[in-house]
Parts: C-alpha cells; structure tokens; sequence
C-alpha cells in the first residue's frame, strides 16, 4: 500500500489505492491490470465523487483560461481516440457525462438516464489519465486533494 495514503479512512484508502492502480493501468494500457482495479472502485461507494474531483481539477489545471465547447470537444475526442485502441468498449457518452458532470453543467433531462456508478468506474480512470498525460503530475497530488475538497463539503453540509 501507498505510504501516502495511511491517514486516510478505510474507504477513503480504498478510493485512492484502486484509483492510482486503474489510472496507472490506463497509462500503461494495461487491461490485465485495469479490470481489477475498476472492479474494487466499483464496489466503493462515493469513488465517482472523488474521481469526479480529481477531472475538474485537472481539467482547471490544463485550461487555465475556462473551458469552451471546442475544448470539451477535444478533450473528448483525444480521450476517446487513444483509449479505443486498447478499450474498444469505451462510451463517449459517459466520458461526456463525467466531463459536464465535473463542470457542473450536467443535467440528465427527461430524456437521459445518467451511467451507472460502474460505467462511471470504468470511463473516470481512463478520463483521468488521459488528462494527466498533459499535466506531467501524477495522480496522488490530485487525490488528496480531491478528498479534502470533499471533506469540506460534508463538513459543511
């Protein structure tokens, strides 16, 4: 276990432990090590939450200036492209969700069932990694960050 991550509460751990591994799998495009590893972040409830975090952060990161729709776009289409060749069954409808999600713009409408909570699993760790390729930063700072993010809201809350 990460050293880094012994504070943390036992679900807490759990997030981040399976998080790193499937992101670290999806950067290696490792399949063998992917599915275990979104297996477990789909057992653990409120893993979304966090991941969902860990998108708007480094979405705020590498679009200093805001997010228009071209970018969405792009970052859409880059994160579909090269996770297709080793996920064939990657859903841009649900990178998108995960996308408005993490800008608060979704809104699933009448029309619209929101993805299950193990969709949401499946697609955050290759989103993440994705947008980590053009942040040079790994993973961990960005968790933490997004479990304190988190523990400030339920405390206010």
């Amino acid at each position: 276990m990460t050293g880094t991550w012994r504070h943390l509460p036992a679900a807490a751990r759990e997030i981040a432990v399976a998080a790193s591994d499937a992101v670290a799998a999806a950067q290696a495009r490792d399949a063998g090590a992917y599915e275990p590893a979104v297996d477990r972040l789909t057992g653990v409830d409120r893993a979304g939450l966090v991941l969902g975090g860990v998108v708007r952060l480094l979405l705020e990161e590498t679009h200093p200036d805001g997010l228009d729709g071209d970018d969405v776009r792009q970052v859409l289409e880059r994160c579909v492209r090269d996770v297709a060749a080793w996920r064939p069954d990657v859903d841009p409808h649900v990178l998108l969700v995960l996308l408005a999600s993490a800008l608060g713009v979704y809104d699933p409408g009448d029309d619209d069932t929101p993805p299950d909570p193990a969709a949401i699993a499946r697609h955050a760790p290759l989103l993440v990694a994705d947008l980590l390729a053009a942040s040079g930063r790994p993973v961990s700072g960005y968790l933490t960050t997004a479990f304190a993010e988190v523990a400030r809201t339920e405390l206010h809350d």
